[in-house]
């Protein structure tokens, strides 16, 4: 029987397949020995494995880490303090990559890369939808066509081999071309 902390570990490689190792230990939202100790004991149990030099953790060894998802994480990871039950994220439908529910409301996170803009416009407006749209710069912003939903742009920008920088923009900041 697995503590709830480690089934969210498994549910969330089994949806997103290989995360970052660090990733995972911001998702758990928990001191980082805590965090080490119980990615430890899934490792031990043969529930979860390290791949890509002990980067990447993943259920499968053969696993190949999706960069889309990760950067769709990594911007989720910013909000996992604020759902109602930090099981409420999932993988979402094409052109999106995660959905979760904040107070009631689905957001789905939709990463682009350059001239990938058109993608936008596969995207469903619903009234109790939001849209978060990660651009490889906010540069490109005024280049696409929105939907009729509320919307929210980002950037995601490694530094290194830690968490990366994750930067939010309003429609109007894009608009404007503020950085």
């Amino acid at each position: 029987m697995l503590l709830p902390e480690e089934q969210c570990v498994v549910n969330w490689l089994y949806q997103y397949g290989a995360l970052p190792k660090i990733q995972v230990m911001k998702m758990l939202n928990m001191p980082e020995e805590k965090a080490e100790r119980l990615l430890y004991t899934l490792r031990r149990s043969l529930r979860i494995t390290e791949i890509l030099d002990g980067t990447y953790i993943a259920l499968d060894p053969l696993a190949k880490p999706d960069q889309r998802i990760i950067q769709a994480v990594w911007v989720l990871a910013k909000f996992i303090n604020k759902l109602d039950d930090p099981k409420d994220h999932y993988a979402a439908n094409y052109p999106s990559q995660v959905f979760f529910l904040k107070e009631n409301i689905g957001y789905e996170i939709i990463v682009l890369y350059e001239g990938e803009e058109s993608q936008v416009r596969l995207l469903q407006p619903d009234e109790d939808l939001k849209f978060i749209i990660v651009v490889p710069d906010i540069s490109i912003a005024p280049r696409l066509q929105l939907p009729d939903a509320p919307c929210l742009l980002a950037t995601v920008k490694s530094r290194g081999d830690g968490e990366p920088v994750v930067t939010f923009y309003s429609q109007e900041e894009s608009d404007n071309g503020k950085d």
